[in-house]
């Protein structure tokens, strides 16, 4: 296992030579240097180092890596056996970043030639590192980046396809229109519309169904969500594609604009903390419990899909892969302890239509 002294604890001879925040602000490439070698670190918003990977030799390698400079807060240097330029190359190039769908991993070009990856599963604190054009075979700071990239680059040619379209003029605008032509089909006709999202990534929005037909409750979706995979999903899930992209729903008799701030509170959240949300997933709410949206008797909100009794919001499918809508059902803090004990299906018989609905 590899260990990186903490941020801040750098000498002074080592010198940044690039940096470059992803989209949801979540993760912080660095990349730095000294007269010896590069390195890439892929830091979270308070420094910690997620993910790492040796770029290059500037000199001639040793016979054997040296933890003591990791340690000591200097660039890594790969040992004879494990890079491509046992005499070093020169100083790195022009550099820019291609950031993955979800912000968890990035790919980092010099001069437009693809030099690292650092995926969103790469764990120093498990020896994973990233993988580098340069390095051959394994050690503690890199992978070899030939050896993995017949998997990685259909991920990296998604990602870029991606950011060109998302940049795109219209984008936003054309993807919105399909889900809420979706939600007309499946819940009526739409009411009011709230941004949610603010100045930051991912853009999200709020649609409003009031009641309709025999529904006596207004539907609240969120819209944007899963314009852009979660975090993570991979890590957990063996199918993610069928898990990776949601919606937020919830069903309320009361004031729609109370019931909206669970979005404000949960829309943005797994690309800002790099994490997933899924079916069985619990939120503990994080403020005082009179303040809570749905009532001062609950203390956060279960997320289910395909309950019964509710409009089926199934059928709507983005990049290849199916959306996935969770409804968020209030729950008390001692439910939110039995679900954290024994799981989400030991709650399931306590949900009432009643408390589905809040009719």
């Amino acid at each position: 296992m590899a260990t990186i002294r903490s941020t801040g604890e750098r000498g002074d001879d080592v010198e940044v030579v690039f940096t470059d925040v992803n989209p949801y602000g979540s993760r912080t490439l660095v990349v730095e240097r000294d007269e010896t070698s590069s390195v890439a670190y892929l830091r979270g918003p308070h420094g910690t180092v997620h993910g790492a990977v040796w770029l290059a030799n500037h000199g001639r390698a040793p016979e054997a890596f040296d933890p003591s400079r990791p340690e000591s807060g200097l660039p890594p240097v790969a040992p004879r056996a494990n890079t491509g330029h046992p005499d070093g190359r020169a100083p790195l190039g022009r550099l820019r970043a291609l950031w993955f769908e979800e912000g968890d991993g990035v790919a980092l070009y010099e001069n437009d030639e693809l030099l690292a990856v650092i995926p969103g599963w790469a764990d120093m604190s498990r020896g994973m590192p990233g993988y580098s054009f340069d390095a051959v075979g394994e050690f503690p700071f890199a992978w070899s980046l030939e050896e993995a990239l017949e998997g990685l680059a259909p991920r990296l040619a998604r990602a870029r396809a991606y950011w060109d379209w998302r940049t795109g003029e219209g984008a936003w605008a054309t993807f919105q229109q399909f889900v809420m032509g979706h939600l007309d089909r499946t819940v009526g006709t739409a009411g009011r519309f709230w941004d949610a999202g603010g100045d930051r990534l991912p853009a999200v929005g709020i649609t409003e169904r009031p009641p309709e037909g025999q529904r006596e409750y207004t539907v609240l979706s969120t819209v944007g969500m899963s314009c852009q995979p979660m975090p993570t999903v991979e890590q957990y899930v063996e199918r993610p594609q069928a898990r990776t992209r949601i919606e937020l729903a919830v069903a309320t008799p009361g004031d729609p604009r109370e019931a909206a701030r669970l979005f404000l509170w949960l829309a943005q959240y797994p690309w800002h903390s790099v994490t997933w949300l899924g079916h069985g997933h619990t939120a503990r709410w994080y403020h005082r419990p009179e303040t809570f949206p749905l009532g001062s008797p609950y203390g956060g909100v279960i997320m289910l899909s395909g309950l019964p009794g509710l409009p089926d919001l199934s059928g709507f499918a983005f990049g290849g892969d199916d959306v996935e809508w969770l409804w968020l059902v209030p729950i008390t803090a001692e439910e939110l302890d039995l679900v954290g004990e024994e799981g989400h299906r030991a709650l399931l018989p306590r949900l009432s239509s009643a408390r589905i609905t809040g009719t």
